[in-house]
């Protein structure tokens, strides 16, 4: 449904993203890259940056042009400007970022099935002008990025005990935590610790939805 665009305010829709319904942690879509890419910090936070330049600008580009997409054709309209924008990011970092490239360019690719940058382009792009959907991509791509540092964290830290690369911990690490068990178990353990605070303090009703790719 589309919101009353004189009761939207740009710092509202950037919290909304990040903290409301964040990918991740509230609306649980996307949960394939915060269990895949986060056994370091800089994997989940350069994937996090990946998602957030694809989902602000996919946003933008769909605010742009909403009264030029037939509504029969949208969903494949919106494939395509979402495939361009991955396409640009893949090309980018495989020039620029080499070494991180060969570690997570193939969730770099992927960003085009992820349901999080379909549903923002469908429930608010495509209803709003390109100001509001500007900046409710920027909320919603830096909900992801801060979802998948906090993953990281925990992960290298127990996994590895580093933090970017830097020992911080001299005990024996946990490998269980950079293993794909170890990610469900730190995203479940985090939405859950998310939506408690949610509940107890804000009158929410916990995470909603189902995950996706």
């Amino acid at each position: 449904m589309e919101l009353p665009e004189e009761k939207i305010s740009y710092l509202q829709l950037i919290k909304n993203g990040i903290f409301k319904e964040n990918t991740i942690f509230r609306l649980v879509i996307s949960l394939c890259p915060s269990i895949a890419v986060t056994n370091s910090i800089r994997n989940g936070f350069l994937l996090g940056v990946a998602v957030l330049f694809v989902q602000t600008m996919v946003n933008t580009t769909v605010g742009l042009l909403r009264h030029f997409i037939h509504p029969r054709i949208r969903i494949p309209i919106f494939m395509l400007i979402i495939s361009g924008w991955v396409s640009v990011v893949d090309m980018l970092m495989a020039a620029y970022a080499r070494e991180a490239y060969k570690e997570i360019g193939l969730y770099i690719q992927i960003i085009v099935a992820f349901a999080s940058i379909l549903a923002r382009a469908e429930m608010f792009a495509s209803k709003h002008r390109v100001d509001y959907s500007f900046f409710d991509g920027l909320g919603s791509g830096l909900g992801f990025l801060i979802a998948l540092v906090i993953i990281s964290f925990f992960r290298e830290l127990l996994g590895r005990g580093t933090l970017l690369g830097y020992p911080i911990v001299h005990a024996k690490p946990l490998l269980i935590m950079v293993m794909p068990t170890g990610g469900f178990l730190v995203v479940g353990l985090l939405m859950g610790f998310f939506n408690w605070i949610d509940i107890r303090f804000y009158g929410g009703k916990g995470a909603g939805g189902a995950g996706g790719h």
